[in-house]
Order: structure tokens, then sequence, then C-alpha cells
């Protein structure tokens, strides 16, 4: 184990969170397992750790199945951020057998591969449609303009959200993505309990009306379970409908922007792109691997572990390092280098174990179908300025991409 106070990694410094592959590799180097105290973690920067941990039933994204507050040593959240905990907690996401099970079996039937296959044309017909806006214009912000808008609508369409109504979810969505950051503020924490409250609100509102007046949308089919082993209580299917439409497009908006950002900082590697589109389903692999746009995961310890000789008491948080992970040596041959065309691409940007995104192939979908028309129809894209990074560390991504056609 090696202390930290030495170390480069420094979530809430600007330039780290620029570009903290350089301190991963520090972190990599002087062990496997380093306890950070700011944060009251124990950080674990190796793939194959990181792989197995996820996959360890001795871990949990809760630990109020087995224990309380009290037993686990742990303080109760602030009854302020109440609204927050609830949506979050009642979430397959946060959810640990026999709940997660539940939720997962009932909500995966949407995402059957016959299912997501279906959405293929309806999700490339979008991403044209917004890129040759993109292109009309003569250029724009490739976030707010394709990267945002394209897993908006798509999982807003399968959850029969009304057009009239989108406008927010994108703002609700990353209000409470603040509170996923480390020791946020409290202003993170008010907008994201404040976002809560009004996403529930709505979602509230939407499964009513279609309780009345059913669709062919997935709140219908949640509600039409009819399997009392597979009900949800209505908190679980309001948290469950939040965490689709976060997730569902959270990820995916900042590996857009991510990958196009590293592509026009790759030259050589957008010209290999640009002469042969054949390299788009392993250009979304290695993108989404290359800049991660999820680069943490935390898990609670609910049985003692042992990595590399330190003991990891129950009652203590283990923090997975997906990016650094996805940069190890040990498994990715030169790791720092873009490689478009790279085979042996085993990178954990959607998790693994119980917990492995359910979304992950409508979100390859969606990634591949705006890389694709970005290529065809607009084969000049370039970089209008530098972009601004968001200050967040967990969730990394951009404020925007200017672009020019």
């Amino acid at each position: 184990m090696a202390a930290l106070s030495d170390l480069a990694f420094d979530p809430w410094d600007p330039a780290f969170v620029a570009d903290p592959y350089p301190a991963y590799a520090e972190l990599r180097e002087r062990g496997r397992v380093h306890w950070f105290e700011p944060t009251n973690q124990w950080l674990v920067p190796h793939h194959a750790d990181v792989s197995a941990l996820l996959r360890d039933r001795r871990l949990g994204r809760t630990y109020q199945h087995r224990f309380d507050h009290e037993e686990f040593g742990r303080t109760a959240p602030p009854p302020e951020h109440e609204p927050f905990h609830t949506l979050n907690d009642h979430g397959m996401l946060d959810l640990e057998p026999p709940d997660h099970t539940r939720i997962r079996r009932l909500v995966s039937k949407a995402f059957t591969p016959r299912t997501v296959e279906r959405l293929k044309p309806y999700v490339q017909g979008l991403a044209q449609e917004l890129v040759a806006r993109l292109v009309e214009a003569g250029g724009g912000d490739l976030l707010r303009d394709v990267a945002e808008p394209l897993p908006v609508a798509v999982i807003a369409e399968m959850l029969g959200i009304p057009e009239s109504d989108r406008a927010p979810l994108r703002p609700w969505s990353a209000d409470i993505c603040g509170m996923y950051e480390l020791n946020p503020s409290q202003e993170a924490a008010a907008k994201a309990v404040r976002a809560s409250a009004e996403f529930s609100d709505y979602l509230r509102h939407l499964i009513a009306e279609r309780r009345r007046d059913p669709g062919d949308d997935l709140i219908s089919g949640l509600i039409a379970a009819h399997d009392e082993d597979d009900r949800l209580t209505e908190q679980e299917m309001v948290s469950t409908c939040a965490l689709l439409l976060n997730a569902g497009h959270e990820a995916t908006v900042n590996a857009t922007v991510n990958g196009w950002w590293a592509l026009f900082r790759n030259p050589d590697q957008l010209a290999a792109l640009r002469a042969d589109p054949s390299l788009v389903p392993s250009a979304v692999e290695e993108l989404m691997r290359y800049d991660t746009p999820l680069q943490l995961f935390e898990r609670w310890v609910l049985d003692e572990i042992e990595i590399d000789g330190t003991v990891i008491p129950r009652g203590a948080e283990v923090a997975m390092l997906f990016g650094s992970a996805n940069h190890d040596p040990a498994v990715f041959t030169d790791p720092e280098r873009l490689d478009l065309a790279r085979r042996d691409n085993p990178h954990i940007s959607f998790s693994a174990g119980i917990h492995y995104c359910i979304g992950a192939p409508l979100a390859r979908i969606e990634l591949t179908a705006s890389l694709a028309a970005l290529l065809e129809k607009a084969p000049t894209l370039a970089p209008a300025e530098e972009p601004e990074r968001k200050p967040n560390f967990v969730i990394r991504g951009l404020e925007g991409l200017a672009v020019e056609v």
C-alpha cells in the first residue's frame, strides 16, 4: 500500500482533471491499492483487480440490505438530501439481490438484442438528421447539436416521454449526477436534491397518465407486469425510469465529445478512420477506452477482503478507477496511444458483473450511428476552438465542443 500524500492524484485539481492518466500510471506503479484520506476510500487502479472486484459479491453498491447505518459504521445522509437518496437508492444500480435481480429481470425485457436491433433504423435516421442540420449551419456545438439530442431522444422515446416534455431531462440529469462526484459541494448537493424532487414529481405524473392510458412504451410495460415476483413499487418505477434516463444518455453524450476531441488531437487516426469507415466499430470501443466517460465506480465492503496483503475491513469504501484500468499496460499494448484498429480491447467502460450496463448494446448503436453520420456527411469536420473541460472528475466530459465544417 502506498500513501498518496506525495502522489499526483488530486480529483479537485483542474490540471489533474484535464489529464488524469499520468497520475494513474504512477498509482499503478506504486501498488495495487491506496488509501485516499480526503474521501476515506481505497483506490484500486489495476485492470485485473478492478475487473475482479466488480464481480466480487463481498462488495455491494449498497449495504442497507444487510446492515443499518450504525451497524456498518456509517452516518445516515443528512435529512435535507432525502429526495436525492429516495430517487437514487431505489434504482437497480444502487441495489443488490434480490431486489436488483427482480428489477433488472423486468427492465432487461426492454433491452433484448432483438428490441435494441429494432431501434437501429430510428437511431441511424435521427443521427443523420442531426448531422445534416450541423452541416447546413456550417458547424456549431457538437455536444449541444448532436451528442445530447440523439441519446436523450432515444431513451425518451423508449420510455414514452412526449417530445414537449423533454427539455428539462438533460438539466435534471446533469444536476443529479453532480452528487456522484467526490465530496460534492453544498451547492451541488442542493441542485441534485432539487432536480431529484422535480424529476420524481414529473415521473409520478407520467406514470399515472400511463396507468389511465397505456401505450407501446417501457413505462406502460412496467405497469403491465402482472407477475407478482416482478411487480415494481411506484418508487422503484420512478427510480428505474430516472436511472434509465440518466444512464441512458450521460455516458453516451460524454463518450461522443471525449471521442471526437481525442480524434482531433490524433489527426493520423482520424485520417485513417475517414479513409476506412469499416474501422467504426473498433473505433467506438477504443474511444471509450482511451478517454473513459465514467472514471470511478464505488462499492462498499460488506465482508472483509484482502488486496496484495492489505486487509480492507467491512464498512470501508472501495473506489475502482475505470480510467486507470483502461490504461493498464498489463492488459493494453501501448495504452497511451489511440489505436482505432485495436482488436484486443477488454475495456471496462460499461462496468462488469451484475451491474454491467444494461444499455451497453444501445449505447454502442448510438455511438456508431453518430460517428458514421459525421464521417459521411461532415468529412472536413474540425474543431473551431479549444474546448473547456467540465470540472467534474468522476463523470468526465466537456462543456461543449465547437466545430466547423
